[in-house]
């Protein structure tokens, strides 16, 4: 049973259920690449501030499921905009800068990038957006993106289960 921490700043109240350590698996896929399940680790902790601290690592699953090698990392932060409304900046070892926008219900989070920025030696990407929600006390979430000369695609989807 997941309950609020009371140390958590009131403004963060409705981003407080991805709060904790969340493992799980997901497949990733474009139209440039192969499809293939990978291994995901996300950190979502707070220090009484009114954001959420964000870090996500994935690595390449083989077909028993065994670790292969790393895949993405993300660090970032969640920023409760009020009204039903949230922020999520993230960064990427790729050279990316991601700042997304959305709307915030209870257990459900969905967002599209307000702004893409990327260092002169990373690959092509416009745009994205994500859909983030808990369902049956699990993460579930899946992104679709425009990158490389293609259309708004879906990219990838987990869910993950809260360890901590």
């Amino acid at each position: 049973m997941f309950t609020i921490d009371p140390t958590l700043n009131p403004e963060i109240a409705p981003l407080a259920w991805l709060v904790g350590t969340w493992e799980g698996a997901g497949v990733v896929g474009y139209p440039t690449m192969e499809s293939a399940n990978f291994g995901q680790e996300i950190v979502c902790s707070h220090d009484g501030r009114p954001f959420l601290r964000w870090e996500s690592r994935t690595w390449l699953l083989d077909e028993s499921g065994e670790k292969v090698r790393p895949l993405a990392t993300e660090l970032g932060f969640w920023r409760p905009g009020g009204d039903g409304e949230v922020e999520l900046l993230l960064t990427h070892p790729t050279g990316f800068l991601e700042m997304y926008y959305g709307s915030v219900e209870p257990a459900k989070i969905q967002l599209r990038t307000d702004g893409v920025l990327r260092s002169p030696h990373a690959k092509e990407y416009t745009a994205a957006q994500r859909l983030y929600g808990l369902v049956e006390s699990n993460l579930m979430w899946v992104m679709d993106m425009a990158a490389v000369g293609q259309p708004m695609t879906s990219h990838v989807s987990a869910e993950l289960k809260r360890v901590e």
